[in-house]
């Protein structure tokens, strides 16, 4: 008995491994030759869909995945590659709001306050791309985060009929970036599961017209 729930036990870790590779191959491989991590080989693009994250990490040091964005998001918009900048984000609470945050420090940077459009429904990547659309009217978009995470979002926004490619931020490294490496290849499987049940994103509401 004990042999056989431990054979199950092993087939269902393979399964789920399986899936995992599967998911992350699929994802990596339609990406390719949609990101860009030189300013000279991508394309204009009229918006920029930059990705929210908290300005500060649990420690209270700066969360360099915000900050590397950050200097992404104004290096495009200066080297005009984008005419606006769409911050998407979550604004759970009072207490968190990742699109001011971004939009404080863009304006700091010097990006002028009337080309930041804040979206505060961003809770999830799939709420920040399709919403991209649905709401703000963006068939053809530049998607601004880490090339692991614009990998992921150009496949949401491909199998919800936007023209997309990303524009790597630079990526964060030692034990905090390996933490959020390994939350990616199970954000990758939940993907296709999101795609299979038809998940929407939590709000919807009014569009609104970026001109």
């Amino acid at each position: 008995m004990k042999t056989k729930i431990l054979k199950l036990l092993t087939l269902v870790v393979i399964a789920n491994l399986a899936l995992i590779f599967i998911a992350n191959k699929k994802i990596e491989t339609n990406a390719k030759h949609k990101t860009y991590s030189e300013l000279n080989a991508i394309k204009h693009n009229k918006v920029g869909l930059v990705l929210g994250t908290s300005k500060y990490l649990t420690t209270g040091e700066l969360n360099l995945y915000f900050e590397y964005r950050i200097q992404a998001t104004v290096a495009l918009f200066k080297s005009k590659k984008i005419n606006f900048i769409l911050v998407s984000g979550d604004n759970g609470n009072k207490n968190y709001d990742e699109p001011t945050a971004f939009k404080t420090t863009l304006i700091e940077r010097g990006i002028p306050e009337n080309k930041i459009i804040l979206d505060y429904a961003g809770f999830r990547t799939l709420d920040s791309v399709v919403r991209a659309k649905a709401i703000f009217g963006q068939t053809e978009i530049t998607i601004i985060s880490q090339k692991f995470h614009n990998e992921r979002a150009i496949y949401l926004a491909e199998k919800n009929g936007i023209k997309a490619i990303g524009f790597n931020a630079k990526d964060v490294s030692g034990r905090y970036g390996i933490k959020v490496q390994l939350r990616e290849y199970l954000a990758r499987t939940k993907v296709f599961l999101d795609i299979l049940l038809g998940v929407k994103p939590k709000f919807l509401g009014e569009k609104i017209i970026i001109k």
